[in-house]
């Protein structure tokens, strides 16, 4: 393993682990809609990346990036999967059902991996056969066991799938603070005419410069750096990776809502995630396997 895959990892680790901890923050916004939250992202997101482009004086990035018309295409369409993806997960916390988004994101590693093979043509090692194989018996056993069409669930699972994709086909023509500004920028034309007509109807849960308004602001930092730890991420090492990564956000998030919230945990979910469980443990230890083998032969 090279430094830049070392720093892939590390990166993509440090991204699902800040979105496993979500829940905790996302709960102190159940006075508003899952769109004005969202809305309120998008909108405070650009401006904190904008800010870093002029702190480190890259506005140039975002020139090059919109010179080429795919990429502008590819990232644009990211942003409106990653809104989805957003919509359904803030509807799920507040709603009581953070276990439905976690399953999304223990789904979402098998939508991820299935296109890495089928779209980008990744291949994989037996032991990650296994293990993806794993993680599609997880999935028929928790959505099964549902007794209904879990569409949290799926939606987040497939939403963030495609989005992972989209960042990596455009990971190497556009670094990630100029490529969240596109995503961001695609989604104002939605975002700021919502937030406006919420003001203007009094419908807004926040008040200009209250407490809550400047907790919504917060929301900029906190989407912002985890998408950018995992556009680096899905920069520097494989799809097929990353989508093993992802089951430790849907970890921290069951943990959360099982232990903290106290939502209900069915035996179809625990036999589900036991089958989740056993796919991380063999993929991390091909991993540890791949690695070591690739050092003896350095």
């Amino acid at each position: 393993m090279n430094d830049r895959e070392r720093t892939g990892y590390v990166h993509g680790v440090a991204a699902y682990i800040l979105w496993g901890l979500f829940p905790l923050y996302f709960s102190l916004f159940q006075r508003s809609s899952a769109l004005e939250v969202v809305a309120h992202r998008i909108v405070w997101s650009l401006v904190f990346c904008l800010l870093i482009l002029a702190l480190t004086r890259r506005f140039h990035q975002v020139r090059n990036a919109l010179g080429d018309r795919r990429c502008v295409v590819l990232v644009g369409v990211a942003g409106l999967m990653v809104g989805i993806n957003w919509c359904l997960y803030v509807h799920g916390v507040n709603t009581g059902n953070t276990l439905d988004a976690a399953i999304g994101y223990f789904i979402n590693p098998v939508v991820t991996t299935a296109l890495g093979v089928v779209v980008l043509g990744e291949r994989l090692r037996p032991a990650q056969w296994l293990a993806f194989g794993l993680g599609v018996a997880s999935m028929a056993v928790l959505i099964l066991g549902y007794g209904r069409t879990p569409w949290i669930a799926l939606g987040v699972a497939t939403s963030f799938g495609f989005y992972g994709l989209l960042k990596k086909q455009a990971g190497t023509t556009v670094a990630p603070v100029p490529g969240l500004v596109i995503e961001t920028t695609a989604l104002l034309a939605l975002a700021l005419p919502y937030l406006f007509l919420l003001g203007l109807t009094g419908q807004a849960s926040a008040t200009p410069f209250s407490w809550y308004s400047l907790l919504l602001a917060t929301t900029g930092v906190v989407t912002a750096v985890p998408l950018l730890l995992f556009a680096s991420a899905a920069h520097r090492i494989p799809l097929v990776a990353i989508g093993m990564i992802q089951y430790l956000a849907p970890l921290l998030q069951f943990l959360l809502a099982w232990l903290l919230f106290r939502e209900p945990m069915p035996v179809a979910r625990w036999v589900g995630l036991m089958f989740v469980w056993v796919a991380v443990a063999v993929f991390v230890a091909d991993a540890v396997r791949h690695a070591a083998r690739n050092r003896r032969l350095t």
